[in-house]
């Protein structure tokens, strides 16, 4: 009897069928997922100068959502190993026992077919050839290549995060022009100080699994100087839409206002003292910020292109 209890002590909990639902969203990382699709939205918005087809855009953002969910549960397999060991995704599906790992790889090379027939079907080939690049990029030169050797890992990987733009450019034009480059800019340009701000809080989870972010192999100093020069350039890039009446004065004016608080930080950031409970304090600010930066960014160019 004492045996058989023991047993049940160590016997994994059994899931619900909303159990394993919810841990399959999970694997697709809404909260990131969202912020893409709002990309996409608008690119699609500016590229048709107003708003496109209720069908184009459901389909182009349901193989969105399936190509975001493609390369975040690839990643999720092959991140398994350092997953476990970082305390901010042990609680990852995977990580925690809720799939398993060829569970998760299965998902996402499925979610990644149905996604390009999505795209070939209802949408076109570009936007097929640009969603399946995005995948590619992000799972086979970001996650296995690039974020285990070197601390330039999110400067290139931010790649990844740009293609959305790209797709919906794509999506109603079917071809890319000079703002679809600009928007993709703008990303590629944010990503860094977003997620080495995150880096520079979660430092001790990147060194426990070997990871080379910035902090750990340039130290926290350094980080902060690159917030702060990438933050600049960021800025500066945001501008390019208004290169031949892009966009106009609701954007300028969003673009200023948004920048200047992010700028703020950044330089907030550059000059406190590494590794200090204020310096993570104007870290923490910055990361969030710079999630409401991007998205209010992107309904700024929205809106100006509807209205005018």
């Amino acid at each position: 009897m004492a045996h058989e209890t023991a047993l049940e002590l160590v016997r994994p909990p059994a899931f619900t069928i909303p159990d394993r639902l919810r841990s399959y969203v999970n694997l697709a990382k809404p909260h990131v997922t969202m912020l893409l699709l709002a990309v996409t939205v608008t690119t699609m918005i500016m590229a048709a100068r107003g708003w496109p087809s209720l069908g184009l855009i459901v389909a182009t953002l349901s193989g969105g959502v399936l190509a975001a969910a493609s390369a975040n549960a690839i990643n999720c397999y092959v991140d398994r190993d350092i997953d476990g060991i970082m305390g901010r995704t042990q609680r990852r599906a995977v990580p925690s026992g809720r799939v398993e790992p060829i569970h998760a790889l299965w998902f996402g090379l499925g979610c990644g077919v149905v996604s390009m027939a999505i795209f070939l079907s209802f949408v076109n080939a570009l936007s097929a050839l640009l969603a399946l690049s995005g995948i590619l990029f992000y799972v086979l030169v970001y996650t296995m290549w690039l974020k285990r050797t070197t601390p330039q890992n999110i400067v290139i990987g931010g790649a990844a995060g740009g293609v959305p733009a790209l797709v919906g450019w794509a999506a109603v034009t079917h071809t890319l022009a000079w703002p679809a480059v600009a928007l993709f800019a703008i990303i590629f340009f944010w990503t860094p100080p977003h997620f080495w701000a995150l880096s520079l809080l979660i430092k001790k989870d990147y060194e426990r699994a070997n990871i080379p972010m910035l902090p750990v192999v340039r130290g926290e100093a350094e980080t902060h100087r690159q917030i702060f020069w990438y933050t600049l350039v960021l800025l500066g890039v945001s501008l390019l839409l208004l290169i031949n009446h892009t966009s106009g004065w609701i954007y300028l004016a969003a673009a200023v206002g948004l920048g200047a608080p992010l700028l703020v930080l950044a330089v907030k950031l550059y000059r406190s003292t590494p590794a200090t409970p204020a310096a993570a304090h104007i870290a923490n600010q910055l990361f969030w910020y710079s999630n409401s930066y991007l998205a209010l960014l992107f309904v700024a160019i929205a809106l100006d292109r509807i209205v005018r």
